[in-house]
């Protein structure tokens, strides 16, 4: 027998967007102390900024989905029905 999975609800999605936010500002605020301490040039900076930062964020995303539930598959889909309408 399947186990039931319901969906997310919109504590999981708040969850979700402040993760994202939280996670956005810890590594802005890493790349800050870096660059503030002289362990990275402005080039380099701005490479990390348009390169990797975006990379990190999606990794962040995809952590965040796995913990809140929002990692179904096809395994988890139902089929659906369509219902006849009565004239």
């Amino acid at each position: 027998m399947r186990a039931l999975r319901t969906s997310p609800g919109p504590a999981a999605a708040y969850a979700f967007r402040l993760g994202i936010a939280a996670g956005s500002a810890v590594g802005l605020a890493v790349l800050g102390l870096l660059y503030w301490y002289e362990l990275l040039t402005p080039f380099v900076l701005g490479y990390v900024l348009v390169i990797v930062f975006p990379l990190y964020l999606v990794l962040v995303a995809v952590a965040l989905s796995v913990w809140l539930g929002y990692d179904k598959d096809s395994t988890a889909l139902r089929p659906v029905y369509r219902t006849k309408e009565s004239k």
